[in-house]
């Protein structure tokens, strides 16, 4: 028997996650204590831990085997492949799942075009938001003369609650690797750079082991398989501007200058790091590349839809069951992601939204659940894929507060360089603040339509240009919520402080004063185990009261 650490197995609700490789067996919520039990219990007397297993919640019976949860059953891990498989800190396991073959083939039979023309073939297209082709891409770069290229692994993943670059470096570094190798063959270029965000420690010790063995086996350096290619790879750090995701700011960064997008053309196949021929590709579009070049374009292209082909990660986090990190073939509906992969929406309540894309994306609503997932459909619904981030939410969240939520973070995120984005998105927020705090007018709604459109046409880079997103698409798709609030002055989901009013239900009132001896301004009044009243000329909403009445006489209106 041997124990091995190994990467995120996605089902986070469900960890810490313990598998039986033998077996299959699947034990969620292990703590150190469970270990005895586990050897003594399952490898020794070969019985199953059984409070340990997974309960259904629809059948309410135990599963033992990953492969018969609603959570896996229609994943389809190709990216995450070896994630939860393997011990990323040895080398020789990823290399008896066939890791590194691919690249022995590229260098050993095949030409750096025959390479790119796979790559094109194959359809994929890259995952760290901007969807473009992956194989132009490196055709772009190849075809460009000069005596020094690199490329860049873009592992700056900055959206609220996303970590799929995250996972696949902590679970599958030699996959980046490999595929940066393919990738400098390919292109002509000799130096490799990843760019990580310094909040990832694990991510960051796992690599730099998985660089130093890849060297000392000869898998990175001089004459890789006794070929004429060298090739070699750096670490360089983030300091996690949200920002430099964007691939010319990401450049910059990695120059020492300020993290600051520039205007494209030129485009960094062109004149990228130091001025030249620069290839960026993000985590999870390069841990596709070693299997495409094993299984063949084909297998990859039989995957997901028309113009969107393979597989994307998503993380599914917010108001949902089964919170975690998931892989599905694109084409996959909204619908059986939340509902069936997810788990549905927590504690029975109704779905209200599902924010796709990160800070930069849409809200859709029940209308778009059977929207199949890709690059375009998205788009079409007025959301976008993005990197991957997926937050669902319920009746009790206020679509206005979302959308100022996720203009908070871009507008604190701006690097301030374009007008559009440094001016426009602050006044944006400021309409949204006027809004929830119950001094918005109707007039302020076309505002917000119009000041968001133009910031859309005329921001530099991606950032400022998806900013107004979250905006447009709430403003499109409850466009009564917003009418609620500067109309009626009422948020019906009781989130907007401003707009709600605290009393006291006489009827369910003790008089035990807990209430009135934790209000900061003094504004509840009455005697002892008598009802009490709430003065609301002196009430600052704090919420004091509410959280500490044993009785629930606290009303919110």
């Amino acid at each position: 028997m041997e124990v091995s650490t190994v990467g995120c197995f996605g089902f986070c609700e469900k960890g810490p996650i313990v598998k039986v490789e033998s077996d299959g067996t699947f034990y969620t919520q292990v703590r150190p204590e469970d270990a005895d039990t586990i050897v003594d219990e399952h490898i020794v007397r070969q019985q199953k831990v059984e409070r340990l297993l997974y309960v259904d919640p629809k059948t309410e019976r135990s599963v033992s085997d990953s492969n018969h949860m609603d959570f896996y059953r229609k994943q389809m891990r190709v990216a995450l492949r070896n994630c939860g498989l393997i011990d990323p800190e040895n080398i020789e396991e990823y290399i008896a799942q066939d890791g590194y073959f691919a690249l022995a083939d590229c260098l050993l039979h095949r030409r750096p075009a025959e390479v790119i023309d796979t790559i094109k073939r194959s359809g994929l297209r890259g995952r760290g938001g901007g969807g473009f082709p992956t194989g132009l891409k490196w055709e772009l770069a190849a075809a460009r003369g000069a005596d020094v290229k690199y490329v860049v692994c873009n592992a700056d993943e900055g959206d609220p609650g996303a970590f799929m670059d995250r996972s696949i470096m902590e679970g599958d570094p030699h996959s980046v690797i490999e595929a940066m190798c393919v990738c400098g063959y390919s292109i002509g270029a000799s130096k490799g750079l990843v760019y990580i965000r310094a909040e990832y420690p694990l991510a960051i010790g796992r690599l730099k082991i998985a660089i130093e063995q890849a060297r000392a086996c000869g898998l990175l350096g001089e004459h890789l398989f006794g070929t004429p290619f060298s090739f070699d790879i750096e670490i360089r750090y983030g300091a996690g501007a949200f920002v430099c995701g964007e691939e010319t700011a990401l450049i910059h960064s990695m120059e020492g200058k300020r993290g600051e997008p520039t205007l494209k053309p030129p485009f960094p196949a062109e004149s990228g790091y130091l001025g030249k021929p620069t290839n960026v590709n993000n985590v999870e579009t390069l841990a596709n590349i070693p299997i495409i070049l094993q299984r063949g374009a084909e297998w990859f292209a039989a995957i997901g839809t028309e113009r969107s082909k393979g597989t994307k990660v998503f993380a599914l986090a917010g108001k949902i069951n089964n919170v975690g990190l998931i892989e599905v073939p694109m084409g996959t509906t909204l619908r059986e992601v939340i509902y069936e992969i997810g788990g549905g929406i927590k504690g029975g309540k109704k779905f209200k939204a599902v924010q796709t894309g990160g800070p930069s994306g849409g809200c859709l609503t029940e209308k778009h659940l059977d929207t199949p997932i890709d690059f375009d459909n998205l788009l079409a619904a007025g959301s976008m894929m993005g990197s991957g981030g997926m937050i669902v939410m319920d009746e009790d969240d206020c679509m206005v507060s979302v959308s100022r939520f996720y203009l908070d973070f871009t507008v604190e995120e701006s690097c301030g360089k374009c007008t559009p984005c440094r001016i426009g998105n602050k006044r944006l927020l400021e309409l949204l603040n006027k809004i929830t705090d119950g001094r918005g007018t109707e007039q302020d709604l076309e505002k917000l339509s119009t000041l968001g459109r133009v910031i859309k046409d005329t921001a530099l880079c991606g950032l400022g240009q998806t900013s107004p997103n979250p905006v447009l698409s709430t403003l499109d798709n409850f466009r009564e919520e917003y009418l609620e609030h500067v109309r009626d002055k009422h948020c019906r989901a009781k989130q907007c402080k401003s707009m709600l009013t605290y009393s006291i239900d006489a009827g369910q009132c003790t008089g035990c004063r807990l209430c009135a001896r934790n209000c900061p301004a003094d504004a509840i009044e009455g005697e002892v185990r008598k009802p009490h009243v709430i003065h609301a000329e002196k009430c600052i909403k704090c919420g004091l009261c509410l959280a500490r009445c044993k009785f629930k006489a606290i009303l919110l209106n």
